[in-house]
C-alpha cells in the first residue's frame, strides 16, 4: 500500500521510514521521514467521512482564497498526486499527503493554560481570517454535525426503543439530560432569532490540532481540517471548554477527578478574543459561557443514547462504556455551570484590563 501511495506522488517508499504518528482516532496517521524530508500520510475514514470529496474541495477553496487575501499564513493543505488529485485511491481507500511542518509539535492535553490560550489564538485567527469568506462556498463534510436538536431527538427515540434494563442503568443520566432540555431550547431561540452568524469554524477545536513552536510553544497554524464547515462560533469555542478545563477526559470513571480550571477558561477568552473581538457581534458574545454548556451537554446526549441504543456508534471496551462516557459529561456539564457567575465575573475582569491597556497606549 505505501509504496501504491507514495508512488502517485512521486517518491519512493523504500527511501522512507514510515511510522504510525499522533493520536486522532478517526484517521489513520504516518510520519512518512528520510533523505531531508519529512510528510504526513493519513488515510481518511470514510465511514465518518462519507464523501472525502467534499473534504478536498473546502480545503482547496479556502486555500485559494488565503493565498490571495492572507499569502503569509502557514495553512496546511494536501499536496496534490503526480496527476493533479486531491486523493489518491487505492481498493476505495482514501490517502493524502501533507508537508511536514518542521520545528513544530502538538499535545494531547491541556497542561497548563498557556497552552489554551495559543489553541484559542488560532482557532479565533482560523475565523477571524475568513470573515469575509462567502461561507456558502463550503459543503457540509459531516452532516448535521453539531445540530444539537436533531441530537436531542435522536436521544428521545432512543429512549422510546431502549430496554428496561438500559433505561434502568441510565436512569439518573436521563434524569440529567431531561433536566438540561432547556440547553437546547435556548439553542433554538438562538438560531431562529438570528443571535448567532454562520461563519467558517474549525468545528473539532481539541488542543491536538493546533500546532505549535516545538521551542517556544507559541501558536503556529490550525491543523486537521476535515470538519471544515459552515457553524456558529459557539462549536469552536464550546469544545475549547469541553475538552480543555479539565484535567480529567470524557474516559475518566472517577469523576472527583473532574475539575474546572477558572485559568484555563480565562486563557480560552483571552486568546479566543484577541482575535475575534472586533468580528463577533454583541449578540454573539452574549453566548461565550452558553458555548460551553452547549457542547458539554451534546456530547452528554450523544454519549447516553448510544448506551440506549445497543452501543452502535461509538467505539466501546467495556459494558457500560458509553454510559460512564455521558455521566462523566454530565458531571463536566453541573461543575461548569456551578461556576457561570464565575466566568462572568472574569470575563469582566479581561475586559476591563483590555481597555485599560487601550487607555494607556493612547496616553
Amino acid at each position: 500500500m505505501f509504496q501504491a501511495v507514495l508512488g502517485a506522488y512521486g517518491l519512493n517508499a523504500e527511501k522512507f521510514k514510515i511510522e504510525p504518528f499522533g493520536s486522532g482516532l478517526i484517521n489513520h496517521t504516518w510520519k512518512v521521514y528520510g533523505e531531508g524530508l519529512a510528510y504526513i500520510l493519513q488515510e481518511v475514514n470514510t465511514e465518518v467521512f462519507r464523501q472525502p470529496q467534499n473534504i478536498a474541495q473546502n480545503i482547496e477553496t479556502i486555500k485559494k482564497y488565503l493565498d490571495q487575501t492572507a499569502p503569509k499564513y502557514l495553512f496546511v493543505a494536501p499536496i496534490t498526486a503526480v496527476n493533479g488529485d486531491d486523493f489518491v485511491v487505492i481498493d476505495d481507500h482514501f490517502y493524502r499527503i501533507f508537508p511536514f511542518v518542521e520545528n513544530s509539535c502538538s499535545v494531547d492535553f491541556v497542561h497548563q493554560p498557556e497552552q489554551a490560550y495559543h489553541a484559542a489564538k488560532q482557532f479565533g485567527k482560523f475565523t477571524r481570517m475568513l470573515c469575509a469568506f462567502n461561507v456558502q462556498k463550503l459543503k457540509p463534510t459531516i452532516e448535521d454535525f453539531h445540530n444539537l436538536p436533531l441530537r436531542v431527538e435522536q436521544f428521545k427515540k432512543a429512549l422510546e426503543q431502549a430496554s428496561d434494563e438500559r433505561i434502568n442503568e441510565a436512569k439518573f443520566a436521563i434524569e440529567e439530560i431531561i433536566r438540561h432540555y432547556d440547553i437546547e431550547e435556548q439553542y433554538v431561540h438562538m438560531v431562529d432569532s438570528g443571535a448567532l452568524n454562520l461563519r467558517v469554524v474549525h468545528h473539532d477545536t481539541k488542543i491536538s490540532n493546533v500546532l505549535l513552536q516545538a521551542e517556544t510553544g507559541v501558536g503556529l497554524c490550525v491543523i486537521d481540517l476535515d470538519t471544515v464547515m459552515p457553524g456558529y462560533f459557539i462549536s469552536d469555542v464550546g469544545d475549547m471548554m469541553r475538552t480543555y478545563l479539565s484535567e480529567a477526559n470524557e474516559e475518566e470513571k472517577d469523576f472527583s477527578k473532574i475539575a474546572i480550571r477558572e485559568d484555563v477558561f480565562a486563557a480560552i477568552h483571552k486568546g479566543y478574543m484577541e482575535e475575534m473581538d472586533q468580528v463577533l457581534a454583541f449578540t454573539e458574545k452574549q453566548f461565550f459561557i452558553y458555548s460551553g454548556k452547549f457542547m458539554i451537554y451534546m456530547q452528554a446526549v450523544r454519549f447516553i443514547a448510544d448506551f440506549l441504543n445497543g452501543d452502535i456508534y461509538y467505539k466501546t471496551n467495556y459494558l457500560e462504556h458509553n454510559l460512564v462516557r455521558g455521566l462523566n459529561q454530565i458531571d463536566l456539564l453541573n461543575k461548569y455551570i456551578a461556576k457561570e457567575s464565575k466566568f462572568e465575573e472574569i470575563i469582566k475582569k479581561i475586559n476591563e484590563n483590555r481597555v485599560s491597556n487601550s487607555k494607556t497606549i493612547l496616553n
